[in-house]
């Protein structure tokens, strides 16, 4: 498919003024195609040609002012429009379209709990093509008006409020200007709970077969969703935007949600029907606001090209999080956002793939170098410089700058240029030059602290490796006098760090602090080191530093350590083992937990394989040490966690079960924990518990084939959802069997269209797949993998291709030879873009565990 080039969007936006879109669909021609029907109203500025993007599976009929063209002119997805005269025009074409299985275009599922069948739309980029007619760029906006014809069980949900007219079929109101890829549409028989708020209908929807679970959080949902809402509203200026706020919980989703406007889609995994922590509601909450900000930010003031799509990510993800924090009853936001998200940002900006938060025009040349941008750097990345640029220029001053943005280009678009422009006129401070140096650069700057002592004085100087100007917090901590394990703030003061990197000492009358930490509290975007006292402090004492984002900083500062080969893996192992069983906050928890498991033990420490057996000093061992060490972790927790327990304590005890069973080198308990249904002292095991520990117990081969085989079918049984399908997709492909492994593979590189599988069971294929204890079974497939990769890509589109980049990637074989083939693909397998970007990011990654692994070794 021919993707849009900057150049022809220019000149086709010189061209035409778009009024707008009457859309008609019709979703009852069965399961794999639907009628579509468009009329565009434009008018064109001079006379001149031009192009309409529609991707059909038949293009019926296509008339301009009432006179026919030849629908075999549709040259793939652009018919020519020629001869165009200074005026008024009408468009109109009659199109038969497919569904899509891969969340792109108009996505249609079957529960398979009850049958029932639902579709959506996702038109993100260059998809709107895939269910209607349109001059598709962000810049030529227009107002929508839709009909859909339905099943007669269907409730359709759109952008505006929607009637069911006398004939059955829905009307949508009128949307206000808007650019293509916001339109969206819901089909399908919505369990919905409606309430109304500020005078607007609000509404939350999911499939019936989830109806028990969303009435259970519904009335925490539409109270985060309030007062989002009316906070945004006491720092913005301009009222709500749209008619009414539904948000629509989907199934087979890609993303987390989308902004559209007035139909928020989520990710239906966000309607939890096991139980969950306390920080995986705060993330819901988090989207929530997030996407609430894009109503101002993405929607009502929208980017003119895709080079300033970190505009509309890096707003929404910093307004999620200070919005929420404010608003709601999860006040520790950042510390999450710390943990979680940041180091996305810093891995990124660490690849040869990385960019610019705001590339230059030149670097977005089209709409599929475009698509390649949606990482670590548009969100966490861009959300951590507008923190940095809130703390530079006053809080006042920025919102004032936003709302003059919103005043100056409401229901059109606008620039970084407009942006920044906006921001200078509220602010005595050089906004552009600011811009330029946080904006317009790559990487990831290094602060390095250096104490010296003198009798009764203290000095600090900064080293500060990169280019970019930085005010942060330094914290200089001691032993608390009566808690010797616990650390107590001694001062806190602001630093400015130029971008020169020559910052003036600074000099306190009194001893050297025991931990000095810079950007405590988090407030720019930086990798920071320790003087030597400061991590032996931090190694001991870790958990007794007062404030969460604190020991937050100190444990992405040591991930990093890890990450550049600077700190020892195990070292990392250690201080989780150390401090972990007294730390408070669940985030953290869950972030150190999580990065130990999947990277060191993973990827970061040898594996030995079942042909080549160790003794026991022998360093092969050291990833069945690990995971014998995050076990007995894990068991501390369980203790610490006895008794009935709720809030944090039961996310605690959670957070522990899920980590004893992902890192479980024997069979033991987990069987005994299935066999009785529930883990000693709590908690009763749920679908997603028994599903983990079932996947578990196939990677380790716990018993013989059929055995597990037969558990699978079981547990389906049990759990005859789409949920329960993914988890036994998962562990199938998760048996040590030849045969069953072989079977995956088909399942996941089958060239038959009709038997491709969805998204999600694709992603769930391919995670259980590749096992580190499995290597000698795996290794055959990694050539295959790098031969077969690229045609999948091509053969399913962006979204597979991004899956199979990720998911489907072998990641557990750290080794030469991974990376040979890998290059070999770059160069000579042609993959497309958005593989081809997935692989750069993987296979960078793989040589960094590879250096760490060899750091090990030596």
């Amino acid at each position: 498919m021919p993707v849009l080039q900057r150049p022809e969007a220019e000149a086709r936006a010189q061209l035409l003024h778009v009024d707008h879109y009457e859309i008609a669909l019709d979703l009852t021609h069965g399961d794999e195609e639907f009628a579509s029907r468009t009329t565009v109203h434009f008018t064109a500025r001079t006379a001149g040609d031009t192009f309409v993007e529609i991707r059909p599976a038949a293009l019926h009929t296509a008339t301009l002012d009432g006179h026919p063209l030849d629908p075999t002119a549709l040259d793939d997805n652009r018919l020519p429009l020629t001869g165009l005269t200074p005026g008024p025009h009408e468009l109109r074409l009659d199109a038969t379209m497919r569904y899509s299985r891969t969340g792109e275009g108009m996505h249609r599922f079957t529960d398979p709990a009850d049958g029932e069948s639902y579709v959506y739309t996702q038109l993100f980029m260059d998809d709107v093509q895939r269910v209607f007619g349109a001059f598709d760029q962000p810049d030529l906006k227009a107002t929508f008006a839709l009909t859909v014809t339905a099943p007669p069980t269907w409730t359709v949900l759109a952008n505006g409020r929607t009637e069911q007219l006398p004939d059955g079929t829905w009307r949508t109101a009128t949307t206000p200007r808007i650019s293509t890829y916001l339109v969206a549409v819901a089909g399908g028989p919505w369990h919905s709970v409606r309430t109304e708020h500020a005078g607007l209908p609000f509404g939350i929807h999911c499939r019936a077969s989830l109806a028990p679970h969303l009435d259970a959080d519904a009335e925490e949902i539409l109270d985060l969703t309030r007062r989002c809402y009316d906070r945004y509203h006491q720092i913005f200026q301009e009222p709500y935007p749209f008619d009414s706020y539904d948000q629509a919980f989907v199934p087979e989703f890609n993303a987390g949600a989308m902004e559209n406007p007035g139909l928020v889609t989520f990710r239906d995994e966000f309607v939890f029907r096991s139980a969950v922590t306390d920080t995986e509601r705060q993330t819901r909450g988090m989207v929530i606001a997030h996407e609430m900000a894009h109503m101002w930010f993405g929607d009502l003031v929208t980017l003119q090209w895709w080079d300033d799509i970190w505009l509309n990510e890096s707003f929404a993800e910093y307004m999620g999080y200070q919005v929420l924090s404010e608003a709601t009853r999860f006040t520790d936001t950042w510390t999450d956002f710390a943990i979680a998200r940041k180091g996305w940002g810093y891995d990124a900006d660490q690849r040869p793939s990385t960019h610019p938060v705001a590339p230059a025009p030149q670097d977005v040349p089209d709409t599929a170098s475009a698509l390649l941008n949606f990482d670590g750097i548009s969100y966490a990345k861009g959300a951590s410089a507008l923190r940095q640029l809130v703390a530079w220029m006053g809080e006042k001053d920025f919102l004032a700058g936003i709302n003059d943005h919103f005043a100056r280009h409401r229901f059109g678009n606008a620039t970084l240029a407009d942006f920044i422009d906006s921001l200078a006129r509220s602010t005595d401070r050089d906004v552009h030059a600011w811009a330029e140096r946080w904006l317009r650069t790559t990487g990831v700057d290094t602060l390095t602290p250096a104490v010296a002592e003198e009798p009764g004085t203290w000095h600090l100087d900064i080293a500060h490796t990169g280019n970019r100007p930085h005010r942060i917090a330094v914290g200089a901590y001691d032993p608390d006098p009566g808690h010797p394990d616990r650390l107590a703030l001694r001062d806190r003061f602001d630093v400015d760090i130029p971008a020169d990197g020559h910052p003036t000492r600074h000099t306190f009358p009194q001893a050297a602090p025991a931990l000095v930490v810079l950007n405590d509290g988090d407030l720019t975007y930086a990798k920071v080191r320790f003087d030597a006292a400061s991590w032996e402090t931090a190694a001991r004492a870790l958990s007794g530093l007062p404030d969460p984002l604190t020991r937050a900083v100190v444990w992405n500062a040591a991930r990093d350590l890890v990450r550049d080969g600077e700190l020892p893996p195990t070292a990392y192992l250690d201080a989780a083992r150390t401090h972990l069983p007294h730390e408070t906050d669940l985030a953290i928890v869950q972030g150190v937990l999580s990065f130990a498991r999947t990277q060191i033990a993973d990827r970061y420490l040898p594996s030995p394989t079942p042909s080549t057996p160790h003794a026991p000093g022998d360093p092969r061992t050291a990833r069945h040490t690990a995971l014998t060490t995050l076990t007995a972790l894990s068991r501390d927790l369980l203790r610490r966690t006895e008794g009935p327990g709720h809030g944090p304590e039961a996310g605690l005890r959670l957070t522990a079960v899920r980590a004893f069973i992902d890192s479980a080198t024997g069979p033991e308990s987990l069987q005994e924990w299935l066999h009785d249904g529930s883990v000693p002292g709590g908690p009763d095991l749920d679908h997603e518990l028994r599903w983990r520990i079932l996947g578990r117990l196939a990677t380790l081969g716990a018993a013989p084939i059929d055995e597990l085989d037969a558990a699978i079918a079981a547990e389906l049984a049990r759990d005859q959802s789409a949920t329960g399908q993914e988890g036994a997709a998962r562990c199938r492909a998760a048996l040590p069997d030849p045969d069953a492994k072989q079977a995956a593979w088909e399942a996941l590189f089958t060239t038959d269209e009709e038997s491709a599988l969805s998204n999600y069971l694709f992603t769930a294929t391919a995670a259980g797949f590749w096992a580190p204890e499995q290597q000698d079974l795996l290794r055959p497939y990694v050539a295959r993998y790098f031969a077969e990769v690229p045609a999948l890509a091509a053969r399913r589109g962006p979204a597979l291709a991004k899956a199979a980049g990720r998911y489907a990637f072998p990641a557990v074989l750290v080794e030469d030879a991974t990376l040979r083939h890998g290059e070999r693909c770059l160069a000579e397998g042609d993959p497309t873009p958005a593989l081809r970007r997935t692989l750069d990011d993987q296979l960078d990654d793989l040589r960094r565990a590879l250096k760490v692994l060899a750091g090990n070794a030596s």
